[in-house]
């Protein structure tokens, strides 16, 4: 029998905190992490760190030379790495994979020398390889001096549960022992906002009590929030005493394109990532779904058919973290893991607070988490308690 691929630690970072008490905590009450931004002379609502951590990003991009010059998206990719790597105890200087998703890459740095160009018809000769998506995960490996295999992808808003897809298929093909995978991501930039907007998408509800509706299957208007964030576990073979979760299934699907953002009416794509993730589990078993639900209404929708698709009329608990975080488009997988492992940690379900169909679930033993992106690249995980 082959030794389980378990969850040794995971960091997160987002508006929701960076220490563990703190994600915790926020995740324990029902009021959102959003705040809102000036973009275009107009307010909008985003989730973005507090500002004591936004001082800790600053604080790391002044630490050496090297760093001064890297995108936001590769500092929040090293904090989460450095706290995950030392909560696992895992020797740096081993060799152990690191594979890091990210939607958009160097969002803030790409924009920044693209309007230096446009003003000087020059290029900062620190364009490249700074907005390269590679250097996220060469960061990573050179912050944490490591010796293994390092991997940079982007798969949209999948990225991160590919990442954990990768990290898997490295474990069992004996190729590494060790994994480290995640995602990253800081879209809150006024370019990259404005796409959301211009696919109208976004949330118009600035200063409400819920700008975000996630998983609120009767709104009218769509209510993507976009959130900056980052997420990194640590993944290894076998049962250990830092042991969070074991990774029990996993399951992945891509639909035909009919264009750039489309996903089918009854999200086929994750139906059949959520039945490869189940192969050898009894579905009836899953306590609850993680849900992507990203806020708008036909991407809603689409995946709550989905799993009425697999699951029948006796759902699991559903619920999402995107009302409270927003959309961290390629790092949201591995929030909604870390909110299914603190669910299985203290037994809590974290539930959306403006929604009454769904019960609380008595027990949390197994939590299946879904991912799906732009072009419908679908990622379900089932993870179980220890």
């Amino acid at each position: 029998m082959q030794d389980p691929i378990t969850v040794s630690s995971i960091a997160t970072i987002s508006s929701l905190g960076f220490k563990r008490e703190d994600v915790w905590n926020s995740y324990s009450n029902e009021k959102h992490c959003l705040s809102e931004q000036e973009v275009l002379n107009k307010l909008i609502p985003v989730s973005k760190l507090p500002k004591s951590l936004d001082n800790s990003v600053l604080n790391l991009r002044a630490s050496h030379p090297k760093y001064r010059n890297l995108d936001r998206t590769v500092l929040l990719g090293i904090l989460v790495a450095r706290k995950a790597v030392e909560k696992a105890e895992w020797d740096a200087s081993a060799e152990f994979g690191i594979n890091m998703g990210s939607s958009r890459g160097a969002t803030e740095l790409f924009e920044k020398y693209l309007f230096q160009y446009r003003n000087s018809n020059r290029a900062s000769v620190f364009t490249s390889p700074t907005t390269t998506l590679g250097n996220i995960s060469s960061w990573i490996a050179h912050d944490l001096g490591s010796k293994g295999p390092n991997i940079s992808h982007s798969i949209t808003c999948s990225s991160a549960l590919h990442a954990l897809l990768n990290g898997v298929a490295w474990l069992r093909s004996g190729m590494a022992d060790r994994f480290l995978i995640g995602g990253t991501e800081a879209p809150l930039t006024p370019f990259t906002i404005a796409q959301m907007q211009a696919l109208k998408i976004y949330s118009p509800f600035a200063g409400a009590e819920y700008p975000c509706k996630a998983l609120d299957l009767e709104k009218e208007v769509n209510s993507m929030v976009l959130g900056e964030g980052a997420g990194v576990a640590c993944l290894e073979l076998g049962i250990t005493k830092n042991t969070l979760a074991i990774v029990e299934g996993v399951g992945y699907a891509t639909e035909l394109l009919s264009h750039g953002t489309s996903l089918s009416a009854n999200a086929k794509c994750i139906q059949d990532s959520m039945s490869m993730a189940l192969k050898d589990i009894d579905a009836s078993s899953i306590d609850c779904i993680v849900m992507h639900a990203p806020g708008t209404i036909k991407g809603d929708m689409a995946e709550y058919k989905a799993i009425e698709a697999i699951f029948g009329k006796d759902l699991p608990a559903l619920t999402s973290n995107k009302w409270k975080v927003g959309h961290t488009f390629g790092a949201s997988g591995i929030l909604s893991l870390d909110m299914a492992i603190m669910m299985i940690k203290h037994q809590h379900f974290f539930k959306v607070p403006y929604l009454n169909r769904t019960s609380e679930p008595a027990r949390l033993n197994r939590i299946l988490i879904n991912a799906v992106g732009f072009g419908g690249n679908a990622v379900s995980v089932v993870i179980k308690a220890i």
